[in-house]
């Protein structure tokens, strides 16, 4: 233990601990900007300083460990000057349209200028630090608003591995910026849409592709029957948008969030909870297959369309390996038009509503068209559909509970585990006629969140015994291909997103909690914890049942993406 003093206060700390770690233990707020746990702790944009004693200058909090006898002044006259100052500077090449930033009352840099009172003659609309926006399918850039932070370059490279992002100043030292390949689309510089980058932005420089024109087009269109397939980790999620605490029961807003879709003059509400178990039936039937035939195992299964492009981008070589199934919500959209609804496939549009920026890239790819159809017309984020809902005028508290249509929607069943454990049981149930008894993971990779985490399985499945893993976040992928080289799997499923689908890049922004506390929150609001639920079985979902069999258009392909890098 060290002792330091702290605005007058002798304390003990650990020794190690960072000055601003030390401070939050002590409830003493020190502002960030460009500060990330575990994943950007470089005290490059200064906001964190603090006056040490014995020190000429200001020293960053955020990277800087504590010492024995370290006097430390927080809020010095010194300390707020600096801030100020560098506030200001920030804030002279910045475009402060802000009634039409996407952020929508969740701007960091907002909140700063605004705590600390800065004085800038010159707020109001301007060109910023760049005029130029640079899109993409999934997310885009507005760089007139970029604060160069560089969050968004830690998450890439470090989490999530795809380095699209990139801090420039070779050809300006004085006027860097933050940008994907200079000249080329997201598309083009090997961007894979997971939206992290967004959520790590403090300000409106990173957002996901507003397609929310496109849904009012649908709507207002009276020759179209529009289908909104709600995927049920959302929920809570929009709730929160509404004030509702993270981990209110699912039971308590469902129905309103049914409610506010119709509201908002959707013709069918369904959830996804259909496409989810007729995906794992048949990623299952998928798996004995090859395991029967011996042939390009081990199976990689995944709702993710951020991870299948990961993989035809960066390890086009295992794409033989990739399950054909289509993913979820582009099956149900296929299976809605074309099998569940009594409407013509040309007017009916269907809009996913999940909590992933990639699926916006997903449902323009060209295999992903049934009969000349395009399975899926568009998707939106939680936070885009929330801005509609409010748009509208949509008092969500005071909504009495609706259902959705019982004609094309499963019943939601509070379970355990995602697909490969859904992929597992009804693989099991289909050689042996019951379903798994347990299934125990273990941890074996990853201890903070720029690593992702791997967890391993062993399942007795008849007479064949399978390793499983399941892999989440870009930094562990590469590691799982080290461990596949010494170890012999069966099945793997691969999520992007830290803490995954509920933790995704179009989930709402919680500034005030950790990852690992908003995830926990959201799993206890969504399935009561999980810890005494059944396992995840889509041999027990009686809609897929009666719909099932193996049709070609249920089957997509991979192939390998080009992409331009310097």
């Amino acid at each position: 233990m060290a002792k330091i003093t702290i605005n007058g206060q002798l304390v003990k700390v650990k020794k190690g601990t960072t000055i601003l770690s030390a401070a939050r233990q002590l409830g003493i707020d020190i502002p960030t900007l460009c500060f990330l746990e575990e994943i950007n702790e470089i005290g490059f944009c200064r906001i964190c300083v603090v006056e040490v004693e014995g020190e000429q200058d200001l020293i960053s909090a955020c990277n800087t460990e504590i010492t024995n006898g370290m006097v430390i002044q927080t809020d010095s006259d010194k300390v707020r000057q600096s801030r100020e100052a560098t506030l200001q500077l920030l804030a002279s090449r910045h475009r402060f349209d802000c009634w039409r930033c996407p952020k929508d009352g969740m701007c960091e840099f907002y909140d700063l200028l605004k705590s600390h009172d800065v004085v800038f003659e010159e707020f109001g609309p301007g060109i910023g630090r760049s005029s130029d926006l640079i899109a993409g399918s999934g997310i885009s850039q507005d760089q007139s608003k970029c604060v160069l932070c560089k969050r968004c370059v830690a998450v890439c490279q470090n989490v999530v591995t795809a380095n699209v992002l990139k801090f420039r100043d070779d050809d300006d030292p004085m006027n860097p910026i933050v940008s994907p390949t200079p000249g080329l689309a997201f598309d083009d510089a090997g961007c894979i849409f997971c939206g992290q980058c967004v959520k790590a932005c403090p300000t409106g420089t990173l957002f996901e592709t507003d397609h929310t024109n496109d849904v009012l087009t649908f709507l207002r269109n009276k020759d179209d029957h529009v289908v909104v397939q709600l995927d049920t980790r959302v929920n809570g999620a929009i709730a929160e948008s509404f004030g509702y605490d993270i981990d209110t029961p699912f039971e308590e807003t469902f129905g309103k969030t049914v409610k506010a879709l119709e509201l908002l003059g959707f013709d069918t509400v369904t959830t996804l909870d259909y496409g989810e178990d007729y995906h794992a039936r048949a990623t299952a039937e998928e798996l004995l297959k090859r395991l029967e035939d011996k042939d390009n195992l081990p199976l990689f299964t995944s709702s993710c369309p951020a991870s299948t492009r990961f993989l035809e981008l960066y390890e086009p070589e295992r794409l033989d390996h990739i399950a054909t199934v289509k993913s979820p919500h582009i099956l149900q959209g296929s299976q809605l038009k074309h099998k569940l609804l009594k409407q013509k496939p040309a007017n009916t549009k269907v809009v996913t509503l999940s909590s992933c920026t990639a699926k916006k890239y997903e449902r323009t790819r060209e295999e992903l068209v049934t009969a000349g159809v395009a399975d899926v017309d568009t998707a939106l984020t939680v936070r885009e559909i929330t801005k509609l809902m409010k748009q509208k005028g949509i008092a969500y508290r005071n909504l009495e509970a609706a259902t959705p249509d019982p004609a094309v929607t499963s019943e939601h069943v509070a379970v355990q585990g995602g697909v490969l454990v859904a992929v597992l049981n009804a693989a099991h149930q289909i050689k042996t006629g019951e379903p798994l008894a347990e299934l125990t993971f273990k941890h074996v990779h990853g201890e903070k969140e720029s690593d992702g985490f791997i967890e391993e399985a062993t399942v007795q499945l008849g007479e064949a015994k399978l390793n499983v893993a399941r892999v989440i976040g870009g930094a562990a992928f590469k590691e799982l291909f080290a461990r596949s080289n010494k170890k012999n799997y069966h099945l793997i499923e691969f999520l992007m997103c830290p803490g995954g689908c509920l933790n995704g890049g179009g989930m709402p922004i919680h500034k005030n909690l950790t990852t690992h506390e908003v995830i926990a929150r959201r799993e206890t609001s969504y399935c009561d914890g999980g810890t005494d639920l059944p396992l995840s079985n889509p041999l027990h979902n009686h809609l897929v049942d009666d719909n099932f069999a193996d049709d070609p258009s249920i089957h997509t392909g991979y192939s390998q993406k080009e992409y331009r890098k310097e």
